[in-house]
């Protein structure tokens, strides 16, 4: 579940709403992620097709899904970077950097071409954000 203070935030905001979306619902479960997850709460409640942060935007990964190439683009970001099948992007990597999900640990990792690259694919760089709730806090300056 998301945390109350991120809750909070996205209320105050504007960006939740708990309307059911049964085809965003189908995205999560095609993904393999579990609907009561805070990743998946974000994605299902929020109304907003990118939201803003610190020094970027992240996708409402279940509009991208059903609006875009978004599956294309996990295997193509997989294949390009050598990531292990469970990392899903969470922007379009512009910049050459970008924030990836691991739909199995529910931890976050900041990649960057470069030594960051090197480091995920000798398995050596650990993931930034333990769970998706402090990412999210992170990301928003909630913190």
């Amino acid at each position: 579940m998301l945390s109350e203070k991120l809750k909070k935030y996205l209320i105050e905001a504007g960006l939740y709403d708990l309307t059911e979306d049964k085809s965003y619902q189908e995205v999560m479960i095609k993904l393999g992620i579990d609907l009561q997850t805070p990743f998946a709460q974000f994605n299902l409640y929020t109304n907003s097709i990118t939201f803003s942060g610190r020094y970027s935007d992240i996708y409402n990964v279940c509009w991208f899904a059903i609006n875009s190439t978004y599956f294309e683009q996990i295997g193509y970001m997989q294949s390009a970077l050598k990531l292990p099948e469970e990392y899903i992007p969470l922007d379009s990597f512009e910049g050459e950097g970008g924030f990836f999900y691991n739909r199995l640990t529910g931890e976050v990792l900041e990649l960057e071409l470069g030594q960051k690259t090197i480091e995920i694919q000798k398995g050596k760089l650990l993931p930034q954000w333990k769970d998706f709730n402090e990412f999210l806090e992170w990301f928003f300056a909630l913190d």
